[in-house]
């Protein structure tokens, strides 16, 4: 397993794996890997004949104030976890590496990046698609992982690469979650022990809609206000927002009966900004 740093290098092993015919995959992450990340690079490893894992924390998907200085890394744990887990690059750049330009395009996907979390976060998918895309072109992969955590992310992902014609298939990754049912997160490492307590109103809260429709209770108001309380009893929470939505278009639901529809959440524990969801497609 080896970590390269640039473009040209990576891009140079990459004209080498495809002059043997190897099919490549690969994982984005922004690094400080969990298992939630080892279960997209064990799909792309089981899928593919080799493996980039990225590992960059991208500015341009943070706004101002947000965590983008203390956002955790440790290169030498992630390499770790990617070679147990058979990866066989990781490409670490710097942010210097990747915008190196004066970086003027962006690419945005319009009806879906203004909602949900694009509400308090206007900027983010903007950069998330711009890293995305910057890698694409860098790396070429047959196949690219993402986690169905960030389900909006998933869909802005899969949107743009449609609209776009790369060439590329986007497989998505189903939740990881700890043995409390908390889902794996980099930011949990934020939380202190009562806060990761109160973290777990999040997947009580799915695991209550989930409950609420198998019982066929299709009143998107009524699911949701049982969550916002069962969210709210535990401490150090503030709801961001908890929405019922299409899988495709992300528009909200007010019946779901006969959609195909996802519970989404996002909630400050303490200072910690969390999401989660449950999908039916």
């Amino acid at each position: 397993m080896k970590i390269v740093k640039t473009i040209d290098e990576i891009r140079n092993i990459i004209k080498e794996w495809r002059k043997e015919g190897y099919s490549v995959g690969l994982v984005p992450t922004m690094g400080y890997l969990h298992e939630g990340h080892g279960s997209l690079i064990e799909q792309s490893v089981k899928n593919n004949d080799k493996t980039v894992v990225s590992v960059f924390v991208n500015p341009t998907q943070f706004g101002p104030n947000e965590d983008l200085e203390k956002y955790p890394r440790d290169i030498e744990r992630d390499s770790k976890l990617v070679e147990r887990i058979g990866g066989d690059i990781i490409f670490n750049p710097e942010a210097s590496e990747m915008y190196s330009s004066a970086g003027f395009t962006t690419i945005k996907v319009e009806g879906l990046s203004e909602k949900l979390c694009g509400i308090t976060r206007p900027t983010h998918f903007a950069g998330v698609c711009q890293v995305v895309s910057k890698l694409f072109n860098i790396v070429t992969p047959d196949n690219a992982y993402f986690g169905l955590k960030d389900f909006q992310q998933y869909v802005i992902i899969k949107t743009m690469v449609d609209d776009l014609n790369f060439p590329v298939k986007i497989n998505p990754v189903e939740i990881v979650r700890e043995e409390s049912g908390l889902a794996m997160s980099s930011r949990n490492v934020y939380l202190t022990y009562d806060e990761r307590k109160s973290a777990l109103s999040l997947s009580i809260a799915l695991k209550t809609a989930k409950s609420l429709i198998s019982n066929r209770e299709y009143n998107s108001s009524k699911i949701i206000s049982e969550m916002k309380q069962i969210i709210n009893n535990y401490p150090y929470t503030k709801i961001d927002y908890i929405k019922i939505v299409n899988t495709t278009t992300l528009n909200d639901i007010d019946y779901i009966e006969n959609e195909k529809y996802a519970v989404l959440l996002a909630v400050y524990v303490g200072k910690t900004r969390l999401i989660d969801n449950y999908v039916c497609e």
